[in-house]
């Protein structure tokens, strides 16, 4: 009779999600893996998928995530990935958006723009980098402000044109 040393397994570790490499293929899958012949223009599954109304841009943002979720578990800074669900947000709120909107998922290209972000955080720099995502954000937010000030602006501006004539 063989006795039989009991198998050790080692501890587990935080992983920091999927590979770049696999990350890379995520990005190009989504956004970039084909060309319409005869031109520079590249797109991915998120515009065809996109094509699906409802459904298109939620599966496709979901996806997106995963590049997030990696970023997160590698801790990057927080503004970095605040950057990075803000491209998922632009590109499936204005992706939904039927044709219009498959065509900005053909230009704008969240999962690579995504991709490069957590790439680049390797690189070095962080301070720079978070400046220029604070930078991002910021811009976003005051966008995203104007958005909602000028409309209630222009109509309390007809409103008082109305009541003085």
């Amino acid at each position: 009779m063989t006795s039989q040393e009991p198998e050790i397994l080692p501890p587990l570790q935080r992983s920091g999600g999927l590979t770049d490499e696999q990350l890379d293929h995520l990005a190009a899958v989504l956004d970039d893996i084909f060309q319409i012949p005869g031109t520079r223009i590249r797109f991915g599954l998120d515009p065809i998928v996109g094509l699906v109304p409802g459904l298109g841009d939620v599966i496709t943002g979901l996806l997106s995530f995963l590049i997030v979720f990696t970023a997160w578990r590698r801790g990057l800074a927080k503004v970095t990935v605040m950057r990075m669900v803000a491209n998922i947000a632009i590109d499936t709120l204005l992706g939904s958006i039927p044709v219009v909107g498959d065509v900005f998922d053909t230009v704008w290209k969240s999962n690579r723009m995504n991709y490069r972000l957590l790439v680049r955080d390797r690189a070095g720099q962080r301070t720079q980098h978070v400046r220029r995502d604070w930078f991002f954000f910021t811009l976003l937010l005051l966008c995203a402000a104007a958005l909602i000030v000028l409309p209630i602006a222009v109509v309390a501006g007809v409103f008082y044109l109305l009541r003085t004539h």
